[in-house]
């Protein structure tokens, strides 16, 4: 019997790429070429590996998801949202806190902004699982950086097409007053917009497989919410058993640069916790051997 393994992309975009010259177009804009915002290092080869697993292993897989960083220009976490003491912007990897902002260190450059601004900050720490980091304008709706590699695009696409299926994507961030790294919920959920609440829709579709392999960039950010909270809604909801239906395909991962204690812990936890770690060539048997090859 068929099973059923659902294959989940977290953010696999142009932007978080360190992609080389070939891949770069140009931009008739700047009268230069395109380049990405905010590239991991080890990201492209990363894209690679995920690519010619899903050629290769595609009659096996029965559902693709992609999630999308999808941010607007002006954003908590971009350096337009903020001033120093100095009338500047703030450098990207500026991380603010929420006494910076009483000390008045940083401002937000509105200053109608500042409750709102101010109590996020103070919902962010309280939830002491990450300080406000500003990003480099990042994945920006309609932008190029917003794209998805076009290995990724391709090997996608062509499961599409032997499947008679629809890949799901899956946009977060669009919210310019929470992070959203998790494809699961914003990192402060706005009462006032769903699209930050609960995505459970999205854990609901995944509860449906019996194995749910994650790939995808950041491994220190977006990949690692995005599965922390998965693993908890599916612990919640099958127990251990359900720890053990998520594997993260290691070598199409990659941490931020400069966060990689960070990945670290993270895959020993997730292991300690159940979750398998695995390599691409070792899910790619699986989902061969599900494909009856």
């Amino acid at each position: 019997m068929k099973h059923k393994l659902h294959l989940l992309v977290i953010d696999p975009q142009n932007d978080f790429c360190d992609l080389p010259p070939a891949y770069l177009p140009e931009n008739p804009a700047t009268k230069g070429v395109h380049a990405p915002a905010l590239p991991v290092p080890g990201a492209h080869q990363d894209m690679l590996r995920l690519a010619g697993l899903i050629n290769r292993g595609r009659h096996g897989l029965t559902a693709i998801s992609v999630t999308l960083d999808s941010h607007h220009r002006y954003d908590i976490a971009h350096p337009g949202f903020w001033l120093n003491a100095e009338g500047a912007a703030p450098e990207p990897f500026t991380q603010i806190t929420a006494a910076d902002v009483r000390e008045k260190k940083f401002l937000p450059r509105d200053s109608a902004a500042l409750p709102r601004a101010l109590a996020y900050l103070d919902a962010l720490e309280q939830a002491e699982r990450y300080r406000l980091m500003i990003w480099p304008v990042h994945c920006e709706i309609g932008s190029w950086g917003h794209n998805v590699h076009e290995d990724v695009r391709s090997a996608y696409n062509r499961w599409e097409d032997a499947a008679l299926g629809t890949v799901a994507k899956i946009t977060k961030g669009s919210n310019p007053w929470t992070e959203h790294y998790s494809a699961v919920m914003a990192e402060v959920p706005d009462s006032a917009d769903p699209d930050t609440q609960l995505n459970q829709a999205l854990i609901d579709r995944l509860a449906e497989a019996d194995l749910v392999y994650i790939a995808g960039e950041a491994g220190s950010h977006c990949v690692k919410a995005t599965a922390e909270h998965i693993a908890a809604q599916f612990a919640a909801r099958f127990g251990e058993e359900g720890l053990r239906r998520l594997v993260l395909i290691t070598d199409c991962m990659s941490p931020v640069a400069g966060f990689c204690d960070q990945y670290q812990d993270f895959l020993e936890e997730m292991e300690e916790s159940g979750v398998r770690l695995a390599q691409s060539g070792d899910v790619l048997q699986e989902l061969l051997l599900n494909a009856g090859r």
